[in-house]
């Protein structure tokens, strides 16, 4: 059985495709389009799922959105209904695009698949499931665990933002919810706004703001915008925000409430903002502590899986694995709403295989493949592509591409990797990375600065290979998607001196704090990726002789793209960002590049090429 999912109109359009229960392809209509956050009908990620499936739009047995159109209507209107006549001008300016599309959006799905193949269009294939159910599929179905607690946590699905599900053999069902307008994904979010970032895209720069912080607010969080109960089931105080009718997240009383307006975005950060991240970063932490604990106690299951928009908070997730509840966590790597887009074409697999006894196919580490899901280039087609770019390169063997590529690390340049199957979700994995030696000290602020061109106190991730990971870090398990947490162990740590913990703000950022400079945040914690042999052979090995070379089974893993740009997909996208930045080392398959050789007429200008997030 064929199934094809789908997200899109609202942000991160994707699709996915499972054959008989297995993940076959995925990725996100960005990455194609070069449009970040493209909400648009994700045609291209559809062409190519199909080629990668080969398969034609008459094989495909169902279609899956990820989402029902008419609750989230219903949702709309009620909400409005609710807090009438406030938020009148947000109702106007809504109801012209829901009344001409989106209140029809099954035939407008049906028209835009017709267009890509008349049998994918066909109206006995769709079929709708609902958001938060989306999400806890995409998460358990490919999850290591015969059972599982499910939770979700988003802004808003229809009417959810909170959900626990249990999940045991095949059979995945709800077990209770919480409803808009309460959200914790929102809260989240009022506070992204608050301190001058895009909300549903910015999330993660205040995860990242927060250990410069003190967490001085959270009393205030706790007393005045959201109460939460001891089983972490809670309720917001809507007094304090706008977003249900206005047209912003927040309203007077919470700027108010943390001493003045929200931050534009040309304004520079404060220690304010810093302690307001830390601040909504520990509310948050704790309404996840407390509802883990309340669903272990309940249900007894010793496995959790998570998904939505807040389970990539990998400081709340390793927070929760710490906790010791539960014994096993997954996180579904594409956790927002391009991840929907396969929770629904599981979730319809599971419900309606004809095969009825067939069981739910379990893989270790997981049935994700480590997330490598997108498009990938063959050998020849990379040096053709290369070729026509204008580019300069040498081709090598395998063994010469790990040599060389290691030696350029270990000397302390930026390298550009662009390898295999491009990676479904949000992080870079190894395949579409930029990398670097996390031993120098400069490290993060020259590739922040002069190659993502983003804003200085955002930290990188260490790549480490699974079987030394607890040699380096506080955590030994599985962290294959960057979306766990954990500090650097004590004997890699450097102690600071009275006049360094005396900083604060930005100018700690400048403190080496371990022996892995690069990647040691200020609170001397990391995002991991553990980097397996079975999942990235190749990028297994360069790790393995970076460590032969230097000593360190670690490398910086950034995403390989500028602020504002989505991750590159093709060897086009590569050389162009390569060109763009200070970037002085690229390896696209076997093809090796040095910026030295190239010709200067093709650098283009990055910084002010895409627009800022």
């Amino acid at each position: 059985m064929l199934v094809l999912g789908i997200s899109a109109f609202y942000h991160d359009s994707a699709a996915a495709l499972v054959r008989d229960g297995e993940v076959v392809a995925a990725a996100q209509e960005e990455r194609f389009t070069r449009k970040k956050h493209d909400p648009g009908f994700p045609v291209h990620a559809i062409r190519y799922c199909l080629e990668a499936a080969q398969a034609s739009g008459a094989s495909v047995d169902r279609v899956a959105f990820y989402e029902k159109p008419f609750l989230k209507f219903e949702r709309l209107i009620e909400t409005y209904l609710a807090f009438a006549p406030r938020g009148f001008e947000s109702f106007r300016k809504a109801m012209p695009l829901w009344i001409g599309e989106k209140l029809f959006q099954r035939d407008l799905l049906l028209r835009e698949l017709s267009a890509i193949s008349p049998e994918l269009g066909e109206k006995a294939k769709l079929r709708f499931s609902e958001h938060h159910f989306s999400h806890a599929a995409s998460a358990y179905y490919p999850s290591p665990f015969e059972s599982s607690l499910v939770l979700t946590m988003d802004g808003v699905g229809e009417w959810t933002t909170t959900s626990a599900a249990i999940g045991d053999g095949r059979s995945l069902a709800i077990h209770k919810e919480i409803h808009f307008p309460h959200s914790l994904g929102l809260l989240y979010s009022a506070f992204t706004y608050y301190t001058g970032f895009k909300v549903n895209s910015g999330e993660y720069k205040v995860m990242g703001l927060a250990p410069y912080g003190e967490p001085k607010y959270v009393k205030d969080i706790l007393e005045h915008l959201i109460d939460v109960k001891p089983d972490g089931s809670f309720r917001l105080n809507l007094d304090y925000f706008n977003y249900c009718t206005g047209l912003t997240m927040t309203d007077p009383r919470f700027d108010a409430l943390f001493g003045g307006p929200p931050r534009r975005a040309d304004e520079a950060l404060e220690q304010r903002h810093m302690d307001l991240a830390a601040s909504i970063q520990a509310a948050t932490e704790e309404v996840v502590l407390r509802l883990t604990r309340a669903l272990a106690a309940e249900t007894g299951l010793r496995n959790l899986c998570l998904a939505g928009g807040v389970a990539l908070n990998c400081v709340a997730n390793g927070k929760a694995l710490r906790d010791g509840r539960f014994d096993n966590i997954f996180v579904q790597p594409a956790s927002g709403d391009a991840g929907g887009a396969l929770g629904a074409a599981l979730a319809v697999y599971h419900d309606e295989n004809p095969d009825g006894g067939a069981t739910r196919i379990i893989k270790r580490p997981d049935a994700m493949q480590g997330s490598y899901l997108g498009p990938a280039y063959a050998q020849s087609d990379i040096e053709r592509r290369l070729e026509a770019a204008g580019a300069v390169f040498s081709t090598v063997d395998d063994q010469a591409l790990i040599e060389k590529t290691a030696a350029a690390l270990a000397s302390g340049q930026a390298v550009g990797w662009h390898q295999g199957r491009m990676e479904f979700g949000p992080r870079a994995l190894g395949n579409r990375s930029i990398l670097g030696d996390p031993r120098s000290p400069i490290m993060q602020k020259a590739l922040n600065l002069k190659v993502k061109y983003r804003e200085s106190f955002r930290p990188f991730a260490p790549s480490v290979l699974r079987e030394r990971v607890a040699d380096w870090f506080e955590l030994d398990v599985d962290s294959p998607y960057m979306l766990l947490v954990a500090n650097v162990r004590d004997e890699h740590c450097r102690k600071m001196s009275t006049d360094e913990q005396a900083l604060f703000g930005i100018d700690k950022l400048n403190v080496p704090r371990s022996d892995i400079p690069a990647v040691t945040h200020v609170d001397y914690s990391a995002r991991i990726q553990t980097v397996h042999r079975e999942t990235n052979p190749r990028y297994h090995a360069l790790i393995s002789r970076f460590e032969q070379l230097t000593g360190c089974p670690v490398l910086v893993n950034t995403s390989f793209n500028v602020r504002g740009e989505p991750i590159v997909a093709t060897p086009e996208d590569a050389f162009a960002c390569f060109m763009g930045t200070e970037i002085e080392f690229l390896a696209i398959g076997n093809c090796i590049l040095h910026k030295e050789h190239q010709n200067p007429a093709l650098a283009r200008d990055y910084k002010s090429a895409f627009e800022l997030d």
